[in-house]
């Protein structure tokens, strides 16, 4: 296997996180996305729709979707479990990862896209379109906050998925999105601090 990872967006650092609780090696190869170099034609020959990370497998199959990588991962190396042991609490954690992915991740990623510098090149920018979700981002913060004041984790009692999936977007887009965390998220704040003592967080 050969993992295709960019050192600094959020998403291929979900699937570094997933590995290094799973304590699992995979030989990686860097992807430069700030350069562009997703957009280039070879790796475009592998990844057509030009996203990071990607798994190649030694068969020749290529998965490009961040969850889908920790799905294939969770299934060849099942503890510790991060997914669901059983049929009721897969579906608890599937149900607050989506909820962190199209909830949280997706109106900080577009206040970022269509608002920072460096993705000017990348992409058509449309402020107009930032400025209706960054209100949505501060909103489900709110609602994060109030969840993680009846759960230690995201999902419940234990370190999931989901609690990456919101990690890894809390600890990139706030700040280049003049969005506050402090004080004002006591449970966020604790939360945070738990999961950046986790090993796994370095990642």
């Amino acid at each position: 296997m050969l993992l295709y990872d960019d050192a600094i967006a959020p998403t291929p650092r979900r699937v570094r996180m997933f590995l290094a609780e799973k304590g699992v090696e995979i030989p990686r190869q860097a992807v430069t996305i700030g350069k562009g170099e997703h957009l280039s034609p070879d790796y475009r020959a592998l990844v057509p729709n030009a996203r990071v990370p990607a798994l190649a497998l030694d068969d020749g199959t290529v998965i490009c979707e961040s969850v889908a990588i920790c799905r294939y991962i969770e299934d060849l190396y099942p503890d510790p479990n991060l997914m669901g042991a059983d049929a009721k609490e897969r579906a608890v954690i599937e149900m607050w990862q989506r909820r962190m992915e199209f909830e949280l991740l997706l109106p900080f990623a577009s206040v970022f896209r269509h608002t920072h510098p460096k993705m000017a090149a990348l992409e058509q920018q449309v402020p107009a379109y930032a400025a209706i979700q960054k209100p949505q981002a501060e909103k489900r913060l709110a609602l994060l906050d109030r969840d993680l004041g009846v759960t230690r984790f995201v999902a419940g009692d234990r370190f999931t998925i989901a609690d990456i999936t919101a990690f890894t977007t809390l600890a990139f887009f706030p700040r280049l999105c003049g969005i506050a965390l402090g004080d004002h998220l006591p449970h966020v704040t604790r939360w945070m601090a738990e999961v950046t003592a986790r090993p796994s967080a370095a990642a």
